[in-house]
């Protein structure tokens, strides 16, 4: 079935083009990096390692292979020095900016360096694109923009207050974006993730996200803890759509898509005691200690939403967005992975 991505990977593989990945060494930066490469695109890489991991790369070059991997030029600086941001927007078609410091609680521990990376960082990046006149600028914005808001599914015109330092920097990246798309006529599209997961999310260190954490405690047979009761839910969106909406945005040639923000998920939720039951489901054949482990409940956490589920309307009319993976799948996919690189 042809789809507005497969032509957008058609268009690719027949025409190339220099894309600045930033926070290329990270999850996400990393597996965009396989997917440019893997089309026959040059790719630009900045990061500077504070969350990414060098082995991502060295994995990454070992999928698409020797050829491929001459088309990489890796920057090791950072987006909050404005000369490393010019150096590597230099000649550059795309920006996918994905470099910043994730994560809710080590915003609320590091407010100063939470804002320094996502505000003063995201800054640097968009005015070294606008310098360099690059065709495009596509950023990872995020979900915890919609903040206290209730309503369900979530949709992009209707936010709420923000309930973390963190909903606050990647709520400003928003507001920078089109204030330069008004003053400076720049083409810029916020991508708002939704709980993303797949290979090389990091599972370990004190902000690592649920789905790769709670894999490796099940691997390991370790404590798993799930914050409140477990019927917190969250639209959980494997790392290939993100992948997809990121080329979507970036060669749309839609000008009623570009200056938005958009969901990137699903459009569906899964309780944190579903995710626990599927996860364990997928694991008690490979590993017969899973039978008798049971999550530890704990007390909510501070800056957390109750539920999320995003609407991916505006995605799908504009961008083309169809999501390939539900999280089933998703998990799937992720836990050969897993059981490769913890096992």
């Amino acid at each position: 079935m042809t789809t507005p991505y497969t032509e957008t990977r058609q268009h690719l593989q027949h025409n190339s083009y220099c894309w600045l990945v930033t926070g290329v060494a990270g999850f996400i930066g990393s597996n965009l990096l396989e997917t440019l490469l893997g089309l026959n695109q040059k790719v630009v890489g900045l990061d500077n390692f504070s969350t990414g991991h060098p082995h991502n790369l060295d994995q990454v070059s070992m999928a698409v292979g020797p050829e491929a991997w001459l088309n990489f030029k890796f920057i090791e600086g950072d987006i909050r020095q404005l000369a490393d941001c010019r150096k590597a927007c230099e000649g550059v078609d795309f920006v996918l900016h994905q470099a910043a410091l994730g994560s809710v609680p080590r915003s609320i521990d590091d407010p100063i360096l939470t804002n320094e990376s996502n505000v003063s960082g995201f800054l640097n990046i968009l005015v070294a694109a606008r310098d360099a006149q690059v065709k495009r600028f596509v950023y990872a914005a995020s979900s915890s923009t919609y903040g206290d808001h209730p309503g369900l599914p979530k949709v992009e015109s209707v936010i709420g207050q923000p309930l973390s330092p963190y909903a606050v920097t990647k709520y400003v990246n928003e507001l920078y974006a089109d204030v330069f798309a008004r003053c400076y006529t720049m083409q810029s599209i916020g991508l708002r993730y939704f709980n993303i997961f797949g290979p090389r999310q990091d599972p370990n260190g004190a902000y690592a996200a649920v789905i790769p954490q709670w894999i490796a405690a099940l691997i390991r047979n370790q404590p798993l803890y799930i914050n409140g009761d477990g019927e917190t839910s969250r639209d959980f969106c494997f790392v290939e759509n993100a992948v997809q909406a990121n080329l979507l945005a970036a060669l749309t040639t839609d000008a009623q898509a570009t200056n938005q923000v958009y969901n990137i998920a699903v459009n569906a939720r899964t309780s944190l005691n579903q995710l626990y039951a599927m996860m364990h489901d997928l694991l008690i054949d490979r590993f017969p200690h899973i039978s008798s482990h049971q999550p530890t409940y704990r007390d909510f956490r501070q800056g957390d939403v109750r539920h999320s589920q995003a609407d991916i309307g505006k995605a799908h009319e504009l961008l083309g967005y169809m999501p390939t993976h539900r999280i089933d799948q998703g998990l799937k996919q992720s836990m050969n992975w897993y059981l490769q690189h913890l096992s």
